[in-house]
């Protein structure tokens, strides 16, 4: 891995980890965020040290593109990190419906088309630098290959490997939900970085064998997203009409969420906190990608991120059953100091000293 891709991390770095800024709600995903509350946000969110920015041409038709540039241009480009996605080529729409029909609040005058082709990927590309108004980005995700067709991520992976070697992006990989054929990319050495989404969360935890564990032997960098659970996981205890993977939380879900929150509230602090903390217990993992639609939501979240979270929420989760032992640094796990440890893994761990040492 280049001394390049090694600052990236170091460049995004908020405090005591890497919080980042994800770019769906400033598209208008699910409801509509008007231009001057999103500058707002994005203003706010550098304000409060975010350095990590993320987005793609599927949120909003462009429009998330369009208002994070209108930040980002504000400030010298190695000061932060910016990433976005190929694979959903944004073409007119024949046939112009008053609204878009994949969650976002825009207008339905453009359409998503697949494409993973070496022509295709380069105009992908090419339209989200005028949007963002930025000369280049630093990752470039293949997004939801997935949903396309067999084979669509490497197609777009060998795209994106001839735009790294012009020096057009720093860094590529994949941006997704799922985690089927992602061990065998890692092992090929086809990606820098993932970026998995709901797969490595307090509630899910399908993504640590498959994706973290190879990335983490292969020097991989993973970011999460999706930590809190599409809302599930978002407030101190789940709302009514919570939502887990985009639909209403099951019952089985929410009294599961409510078993974790009160973990949390034994030692004073609250379940978003944790949720955010939780991925970057793994080595491997060396963001967090947040949704955020206001300077309210802004704050919010960079007061979580900076909150000590005490070594004995780890251990009671793991005794409670509510997280597997896998997910923790072994002195974070029960036996090793007793549930009430009134210790705190933020800021001077020996895994967090690890993870920054061996990750890029």
């Amino acid at each position: 891995m280049t001394e390049g891709l090694r600052r990236l991390p170091a460049r995004g770095r908020s405090g005591r980890g890497v919080l980042a800024l994800g770019g769906s709600a400033l598209g208008n995903l699910g409801r509509a965020v008007d231009d001057d509350q999103a500058a707002r946000t994005t203003e706010r969110a550098w304000q409060c040290g975010l350095r990590w920015f993320d987005t793609a041409p599927h949120y909003g038709l462009g429009l998330s593109e369009r208002r994070l540039g209108a930040e980002l241009r504000r400030h010298p480009p190695e000061e932060f990190v910016v990433s976005t996605k190929v694979g959903r080529l944004l073409v007119p729409e024949a046939n112009p419906a008053a609204w878009d029909t994949e969650g976002f609040a825009v207008p339905g005058d453009l359409r998503r088309q697949w494409d993973f082709s070496p022509s295709g990927v380069e105009r992908s590309l090419e339209a989200s630098l005028s949007r963002l108004g930025l000369a280049a980005v630093d990752i470039a995700y293949v997004h939801d290959p997935d949903q396309a067709w067999a084979g669509a991520a490497r197609e777009g992976l060998a795209s994106l490997a001839r735009l790294k070697e012009a020096g057009v992006v720093k860094a590529v990989g994949i941006g997704t939900n799922a985690t089927d054929g992602l061990a065998e990319i890692i092992r090929d050495g086809l990606v820098d970085v993932v970026m998995l989404a709901n797969r490595y969360s307090l509630l899910d935890h399908t993504g640590l064998e498959p994706v973290l564990t190879p990335a983490r032997r292969a020097g991989v960098a993973v970011v999460a997203a999706g930590v809190f659970a599409t809302g599930l996981l978002a407030t101190a205890r789940p709302r009514p009409g919570a939502t887990y993977e985009y639909g209403p939380a099951s019952a089985e879900m929410v009294e599961r969420a409510h078993r974790i929150a009160s973990v949390c509230d034994r030692h004073g602090v609250d379940l978003p906190a944790v949720a955010l903390a939780f991925p970057l217990l793994h080595p491997a993992v060396v963001a967090v990608a947040v949704g955020m639609r206001s300077p309210d939501e802004v704050e919010e979240n960079r007061r979580r991120f900076d909150t000590d979270i005490p070594d004995g929420v780890w251990r009671d989760l793991v005794t409670e059953g509510l997280i597997e032992a896998g997910t923790v640094p072994v002195e974070q796990q029960p036996g090793e100091g007793g549930p009430q440890s009134s210790g705190s893994l933020r800021g001077g761990s020996k895994r967090r000293r690890c993870h920054e040492e061996t990750m890029w």
